[in-house]
């Protein structure tokens, strides 16, 4: 059951990516997250999101936007071996703020879910609205916007959402605002698994190297299919896609629903 599992959100997940920008991480944590501790998971997660990076920087290589990368991807880096710190240093921490039940499942709500969450929602909404979407930011947010998209991304592996909004607001291209991404994430999770291999917590457990490889090729597939699809869609769809599956993602985040 775990196996089928894991390889049909990981082929789904991997595909959103190419419409959403992300995805990959935010949909697989929760499923790795119910056989395997919370750091665990999140390890996990990052590996096979790495290793789909690499693969998908394969494929949109030549349309990377390098100023952005220097200036957002630099930061999101910086801020990435802070949060991956923080999360080693609360790795026996859940840093629950309430629970409840639903339908008889036990839901946590964290501080680190309910923030990031909520941003989330807000950038959705901003997507979402005609008038606010048309407003483009100045290149003197790309640093902030970095660091905070780094910071969760290496305390959580959320970074996606978070990248993706502010991405969007500088009114990239499609296959450009894709692949900047692509290559800000892959920065991203270099500088996170680096650090994850310290934890003690991933040295008590047993990693199973078939369901990761499972979990790989998944991915792959997935956005080898999402990679021959996106460029048949409209920009309008596309943006519309985005702030939809983010309002959407941030609301099952800020409620704990996904962790």
């Amino acid at each position: 059951m775990i196996y089928a599992l894991i390889a049909i959100t990981a082929l789904i997940a991997s595909f959103l990516t190419f419409f959403s920008g992300f995805g990959l991480g935010t949909i697989l944590l929760p499923v790795f997250a119910i056989y395997y501790p919370l750091p665990v998971a999140i390890a996990l997660t990052a590996s096979v999101h790495f290793l789909n990076i690499i693969f998908k920087l394969g494929l949109v290589f030549k349309n990377i936007n390098w100023n952005v990368v220097k200036s957002f991807g630099i930061a999101s880096v910086i801020a990435a071996f802070a949060g991956a710190f923080l999360l080693n240093f609360l790795s026996t921490s859940n840093g629950v703020v309430s629970s409840y039940l639903l339908y008889g499942h036990k839901f946590n709500i964290t501080w680190s879910g309910l923030i990031i969450g909520l941003l989330i929602i807000i950038f959705a909404l901003v997507e979402l609205s005609k008038q606010l979407s048309e407003i483009s930011f100045n290149k003197k947010y790309l640093i902030p916007g970095g660091l905070l998209s780094g910071f969760f991304g290496g305390l959580t592996g959320h970074q996606g959402a978070l990248r993706s909004a502010f991405l969007l607001r500088l009114n990239l291209q499609k296959p450009a605002f894709i692949a900047t991404g692509v290559m800000v994430a892959c920065m991203v999770d270099v500088v996170r698994i680096s650090l994850y291999g310290n934890m003690s917590v991933l040295k008590e457990n047993e990693t199973n190297f078939y369901l990761l490889a499972l979990a790989v090729l998944s991915a792959w597939t997935g956005a080898f299919l999402g990679n021959k699809l996106f460029k048949k869609t409209s920009m309008r769809f596309f943006k519309w896609f985005v702030g939809t599956f983010m309002l959407f993602m941030g609301i099952l985040i800020a409620l704990g629903i996904v962790n």
